[in-house]
């Protein structure tokens, strides 16, 4: 009998390993498939910037115009930020991610062919609009699949190809300004229609019970979840008045769209290797470690860019049509010395709200282990 009963402890033992093995190898896989998608979605959100001062030339457009034409792909994502999570909570995230690509290969053909203002600010709103179903099913999928303790590091590594993506949408625009706008982004409408094709040979899971639109409500009156939605919002508009104002600065100065698109490189580069070290910073120490030094740097930098040659959704979109419009009126440094406050006033709240919150390095560690504990009860 004791014989009898190490054997099936051993057998046991080797089950759950193989299991926990093909459970991180899905994830793994899956990791791929979310870093493709967003990385591909970002470039082409990306490539705009070397090509606005073109369009802005040849179209006649100000800098008011030019941040509409920025902030559109933004405001798609905001419109379809809700419909895309309740698609995915009735559907399943597979399903969502589908629907996503496919809409997103049309409108980046849609994009290629618009001659006008207005066919661009459309074919971009509605690219923002595809995005959302592709960037939410497949994060969705993703967090799903990832073990609880780990979900900061994968999503940083996710966030990692979607600034890979920005990294390399500057060099799509470099290439399209020379090989002709049309031909290159029906090549990217082509890989996304690839990716749809891998996602459908990618195994889901059925779709939980959808959760009812009052805990989304509920989740709002949630002090936390307003503070994230917050982090999410003050990046975006940082990114989105500098994508803006700083082609145009450069064009300005002298430089071409290749020039441009290489100072934009230079900057996803660094973000794109920092991200994954965010991300185990954040699961290590909770996130507001590297939040508040973030809030630090922009405050320094979104002083100093007016004063140098230089000079995400709704934060996105604001800022690009916002500082757009407000430089426009006034003159670049105001909505960058704007922002320096906003960020400034953040970190405050943020030192004061610490304790209240619960995001602490202690409740962190608390929760990963609570995590890690409830898991292996499973």
């Amino acid at each position: 009998m004791p014989g009898i009963a190490r054997a099936a402890n051993v057998v046991a033992t080797q089950t759950l390993i193989a299991a926990r093995h093909s459970s991180l190898d899905r994830v793994r896989r899956l990791l791929v498939l979310t870093s493709a998608i967003v990385f591909f979605d970002t470039m082409f959100f990306a490539a705009l910037t070397p090509l606005l001062p073109h369009y802005v030339h040849a179209l006649g457009l100000d800098k008011s115009d030019a941040g509409v034409l920025a902030g559109a792909y933004p405001a798609g994502v905001l419109v379809a930020a809700i419909p895309s999570g309740m698609v995915a909570a009735r559907l399943g995230a597979k399903r969502t991610v589908l629907a996503g690509l496919v809409a997103v290969a049309a409108c980046t053909v849609l994009f290629g062919v618009a001659g006008s203002a207005w066919e661009l600010d459309l074919a971009r709103f509605s690219q923002g609009l595809a995005s959302a179903f592709s960037w939410t099913g497949a994060l969705a999928w993703l967090v799903a699949a990832a073990p609880a303790g780990r979900r900061g590091a994968v999503i940083g590594t996710a966030f990692a190809a979607a600034a890979g993506g920005a990294l390399f949408g500057p060099v799509l625009g470099g290439v399209a300004s020379k090989a002709g706008i049309g031909w290159t982004f029906a090549v990217v409408a082509a890989a996304s229609l690839a990716l749809a094709g891998w996602a459908v040979l990618t195994r889901a899971d059925r779709p939980e019970r959808p959760q009812p639109i009052s805990m989304l409500l509920r989740a709002f009156a949630d002090s936390r979840v307003l503070l994230g939605f917050w982090f999410v919002t003050l990046p975006a508009l940082l990114f989105g008045t500098v994508s803006v104002l700083g082609p145009l600065r450069l064009a300005h100065l002298g430089l071409g769209s290749v020039a441009i698109a290489a100072v934009f490189l230079g900057a996803a580069a660094m973000e794109t290797v920092a991200n994954p070290f965010i991300g185990r910073a954040a699961d290590r120490f909770g996130p507001l470690a590297p939040a508040r030094l973030g809030l630090v740097g922009s405050i320094v930098v979104a002083a100093l860019l007016p004063f140098v040659n230089l000079a995400w959704a709704p934060g996105q979109s604001i800022g690009s049509a916002g500082g757009g419009a407000l430089a426009h009126v006034t003159a670049d440094a105001v909505p960058y010395l704007l922002l320096s406050g906003v960020c400034a006033l953040t970190l405050g709240a943020l030192w004061r709200s610490g304790a209240s919150t619960g995001w602490t390095t202690s409740s962190a560690r608390a929760s990963s282990g609570s995590s890690a504990r409830t898991t292996g009860a499973g």
